[in-house]
């Protein structure tokens, strides 16, 4: 990475990813600030209030690079009328608060996080950057979480729109491994629905790698060989040597999981033209060979 970019402030840095990038970054010898609600208590913390809208501006002064990756989980509740609005809200009153820091503080980069959803419902289609975004619930609500980062121009930004993240330690995989090392594993409803997917190793160095480059704009963060569920499940069963024999029924999903079923369910076939493009070369572009080392 170049030596002007040496002091980067981190929003969600104790999530799986923020956690991951915060380690990655200073490993690398880069200055790293988290964002944190709380008063801040370390050298390396900015304190900030998403619900207020304030944001500790004297210490985030002088960095170069302001990453944004908070806001409600979308898998780890029932979406209620109060949790979709939680969902929105967190997005929407954080990125612009930070939005607005951005446009104080001035840093050569803002880098904030979206999601795949902002595409809807793609089927069997493979869509990239330039395709329009979807109409259901997490659609609308990518596109309104990506209007607020754009309230940071005139700074550089980038929207990540991040595919299902695969990490042992966390996230899809890491309530799936369970399941499938005990052989309870299977497709989960009919199976032919397109899973998106990225390891969290190439979703760190596609996030270096743009803080590297001049992209701007959206991103999808998504490995360039998309699956559908049936191989993705086959491809776990076969990483920890055990049949995949138990389906899950997608009714059985929708009752246990409630909206959030819609995302496991739905097709979502997202292709990273911008990064391949730009050059970016994965070093896990095939879910065979990913799972084989995370599922070790």
């Amino acid at each position: 990475m170049p030596h002007t970019l040496q002091r980067i402030a981190i929003s969600g840095a104790s999530g799986l990813i923020g956690t991951a990038l915060v380690g990655h970054l200073r490993s690398e010898g880069h200055t790293v600030q988290r964002l944190v609600r709380r008063k801040a208590a370390a050298p390396d913390e900015i304190q900030w209030d998403p619900a207020s809208g304030s944001v500790d501006l004297d210490a985030l002064a002088g960095v170069d690079a302001i990453i944004h990756l908070a806001g409600a989980n979308v898998g780890d509740h029932r979406w209620t009328k109060k949790y979709r609005a939680e969902i929105l809200n967190s997005r929407l009153l954080g990125t612009t608060a930070i939005a607005h820091a951005v446009t104080t503080v001035k840093p050569k980069i803002f880098i904030s996080a979206s999601a795949m959803g902002y595409y809807g419902e793609t089927g069997n289609r493979a869509v990239t950057e330039v395709d329009r975004g979807g109409d259901d619930f997490l659609a609308a609500v990518c596109r309104e979480w990506e209007a607020a980062a754009d309230l940071a121009s005139p700074t550089r930004t980038v929207k990540l729109r991040t595919g299902l993240v695969l990490e042992p330690t966390g996230g899809a995989l890491g309530r799936m491994l369970p399941l499938f090392r005990f052989g309870l594993g299977g497709k989960l409803g009919s199976g032919k629905q397109w899973w998106s997917w990225i390891t969290l190793h190439d979703l760190i160095r596609a996030i270096c790698h743009i803080l590297e480059s001049d992209i701007s704009g959206a991103v999808n963060l998504t490995s360039p060989n998309p699956v559908t569920n049936q191989e993705f499940t086959a491809a776990l069963a076969r990483a920890v040597h055990r049949p995949a024999l138990f389906p899950v029924p997608g009714f059985a999903l929708k009752l246990v999981l409630g909206g959030f079923s819609t995302e496991v369910l739905g097709s979502k076939k997202v292709l990273p033209q911008v990064l391949l493009d730009s050059g970016f070369i994965f070093d896990y572009p095939h879910v065979t060979s990913a799972l084989e080392v995370l599922a070790q």
